[in-house]
């Protein structure tokens, strides 16, 4: 059968994105962790005192407390103001981010591997420009 969906680049960009966190997620699974628990442990790691509602306008989230609940012990909240909380990472968070961020790099090093080089310095560029 003919397919001339991958010469559509909205199609190709869909199944590149289903095919890798589909795959991502099945390294991180030994972790207990899924990509958005490693999204907020890397943001919470970078950004100490980050709130809930920074990053969830970062990881355009509008509900953060699912997640944040599946991270309890993982992540402490400390007062900011009268009512915000600031989040950072506990131990157990940081040993768990540890352990996830060498699936993480070692998935995203092969994911660019398999992209001729010639244009792995311009695959991140190319891919920003269109949702930035």
């Amino acid at each position: 059968m003919r397919d001339p969906l991958p010469k559509f680049p909205g199609y190709a960009l869909r199944r590149a994105a289903n095919a890798t966190a589909a795959e991502l997620s099945a390294r991180l699974a030994p972790t207990g962790l899924r990509q958005s628990d490693v999204s907020v442990l890397l943001l919470g790691a970078a950004n100490p005192g980050v709130t809930a509602s920074a990053i969830g306008r970062q990881l355009e989230r509008a509900n953060m407390v699912p997640l944040l609940k599946r991270l309890d012990g993982l992540i402490a909240r400390a007062p900011i103001d009268g009512k915000s909380q600031g989040l950072a990472l506990t131990d157990a968070g940081a040993a768990r981010l540890a352990e996830a961020r060498k699936v993480v790099e070692t998935f995203e090093a092969e994911v660019l591997a398999r992209v001729p080089p010639e244009h792995r310095d311009h695959l991140l560029p190319a891919l920003e420009a269109l949702w930035r």
